[in-house]
């Protein structure tokens, strides 16, 4: 077999969310280069998607953009109606989230809930009702996006660490119900990567270096480093791999 073959995700439709930025910007412009078509997930995105939906055309793929507030359950329920009554999707990026940054102390309960709700309700929520057509026919992918917090204490980020943990069982229980029935669920775990959410980190001298040094390969990631992961989980080069959190780090859990 042309190995070539397994990574082609033509013909294949991929809803990212968080796709207007960062990580998920990325994740959607691999699988657009990869084959797919992409419907990108944003409670914000311009109707012509941006920047990732130009990046999207200009490789030839179709882009369309769904607006949705992911920390409001009628607003994920209402997308999962609009996107099940459509063409069938094929891979799902529960990617789109957000931090409330506080010692546990302090953390309060707003920030507690608006966290779970968007990192790790919402995700669960759209696995549920798009993975239910990737059961009945018989195939799909769904990639979470956990994080170091899914292995490491979140400290300072203690409702952020809740919810990454918390994906990282959500996979493992979604796998174990849904392999027998050709639907592979995994996650990525990104390692220190420069985007909006690590923003105030990235823009500290001494925070970033002492984290730079930490890792193995001596730099912080770029979004642009989660190409390859996210395609070969999304693709045929993957089906015999379902349960995992893959860390795309640099190394840093391995120093």
């Amino acid at each position: 077999m042309d190995a070539s073959a397994l990574f082609d995700l033509g013909g294949r439709l991929a809803v990212v969310t968080g796709a207007d930025r960062g990580i998920g910007a990325a994740m959607a412009v691999a699988l657009a280069s990869a084959g797919a078509d992409v419907i990108g997930v944003s409670r914000s995105i311009p109707d012509d998607g941006g920047d990732t939906g130009a990046a999207v055309r200009a490789v030839g793929r179709r882009f369309i953009a769904e607006r949705c507030d992911l920390g409001d359950r009628a607003a994920v329920d209402a997308l999962v109606r609009r996107l099940s009554d459509g063409r069938p999707v094929d891979i799902l990026i529960n990617n789109a989230g957000i931090v409330r940054r506080s010692a546990a102390l302090e953390h309060a309960d707003d920030d507690w809930d608006a966290v779970l709700e968007i990192d790790l309700s919402a995700p669960f929520r759209l696995a549920r009702g798009l993975g239910r057509g990737m059961v009945e026919r018989g195939s799909g992918r769904i990639v979470f996006t956990a994080s170091l917090m899914s292995f490491l204490s979140g400290a300072g980020a203690v409702s952020y660490a809740a919810a990454k943990s918390g994906i990282s069982g959500v996979v493992r229980t979604l796998s174990d119900e849904w392999a027998p029935h050709g639907v592979t669920v995994n996650a990525i775990a990104p390692g220190y990567i420069t985007t909006e959410l690590t923003g105030p980190t990235h823009a500290d001298p001494a925070s970033h270096e002492l984290i730079r040094s930490r890792i193995p390969m001596a730099r912080w990631g770029r979004p642009s480093d989660l190409a390859g992961a996210t395609v070969f989980l999304a693709s045929d080069a993957s089906a015999y791999v379902t349960g995992i959190t893959l860390p795309v780090d640099g190394g840093y859990l391995a120093h």
